[in-house]
């Protein structure tokens, strides 16, 4: 009895199950054997195939049993069948249960160095993805938009939809219980046009612009950091939790002395807790203490709500400590 047809490697196989064992070449069958074979089916051509062969016999619960029949690789060509016996007397008994078994045949084909460089010669590269470069293009083209933004002087177009995937923000504000679908004009308050510019760059694209394309390349240190604050406010505000890391990781890489207490009081004020902590470790250090608390955003950190001067001590006690 022969089981359906399968391909593997390119090629056809079957396997026959020979209950009575298989024919010898004068006819005759081991009678105290039963036998199981896989055979190629397919024309492997004239120089053939290599394969190896293996069977595994499972219970009725299809777990394996123990004992298996395995081969080295061999060459193969149509017609050609690797078979074993087994001696029902000594094992049958494992494997036949309420006259019936089970039998997984496994089959592995190689291939040959000198076909697999060939392969290889004629090869196609797959191009990287050009998905951000497409959105990019379409934002900057202006085609199919369908609402504009007013932020300070300048006016920037967009889509809805795009908005709305990306940020949950844009989602309510457009579709969401209390939104308006045909809203298409908005007035955005609070925000830079440079850096709403840049928000619009990150939704459509994943990327950030160096911060120099932003500022200017002659942009200093601290000109760089106020930035990236606003960038996280913005961030914050459209909840846009990747540009929010993000930003959180570039002020920690961006820290000084003058700029870490606008920093800390950002942190607090957006429920930023590793780049406060990180701002607090900045700000104990000998070098930096002095430094921060003649800085003007320091003034403003201890005049503000935020952060009272009695527990800005403690935690500096506390990352001391």
């Amino acid at each position: 009895m022969s089981s359906d047809i399968f391909c593997v490697g390119g090629h056809d196989w079957v396997i026959r199950f020979y209950p009575d064992g298989r024919k010898l070449v004068d006819g005759s069958s081991k009678s105290d054997f039963f036998s199981v074979g896989i055979g190629l089916v397919s024309d492997a051509g004239d120089s053939g195939i290599r394969a190896s062969c293996e069977f595994t016999f499972l219970d009725k619960r299809g777990k394996e049993l123990p004992e298996g029949l395995s081969g080295r690789p061999s060459p193969m060509k149509k017609g050609y069948e690797w078979v074993r016996d087994i001696k029902e007397a000594n094992q049958g008994s494992k494997y036949v249960q309420n006259d019936c078994i089970i039998i997984r045949g496994t089959v592995r084909v190689l291939v040959l160095a000198n076909r697999l460089e060939g392969a290889k010669q004629g090869s196609i590269t797959v191009p990287d993805s050009n998905f951000g470069q497409g959105f990019k293009e379409l934002l900057e083209s202006e085609v199919g938009w369908d609402v504009v933004f007013h932020v300070g002087d300048e006016v920037f177009r967009a889509h809805k939809s795009i908005l709305a995937a990306r940020s949950p923000v844009f989602r309510a504000q457009f579709f969401g219980p209390a939104g308006d679908p045909n809203l298409n004009e908005v007035t955005v308050d609070d925000i830079l046009p440079s850096i709403f510019k840049v928000i619009l760059r990150f939704i459509y694209t994943d990327q950030l612009p160096d911060v120099h394309d932003i500022v200017g390349f002659s942009a200093s240190m601290s000109g760089a950091a106020n930035v990236t604050q606003h960038l996280l406010v913005a961030a914050d505000l459209y909840n846009l939790d990747r540009l929010k890391v993000f930003c959180e990781s570039k002020l920690c890489k961006e820290l000084t002395a003058v700029s870490v207490a606008t920093t800390l009081a950002l942190a607090e004020q957006h429920q930023c807790a590793h780049l406060k902590a990180v701002c607090l470790k900045f700000a104990v250090h000998p070098n930096n203490l002095a430094v921060m608390m003649k800085s003007e955003g320091f003034k403003h950190l201890e005049d503000s709500c935020l952060f009272r001067w009695r527990n800005f001590t403690c935690s500096m006690r506390t990352v001391f400590n």
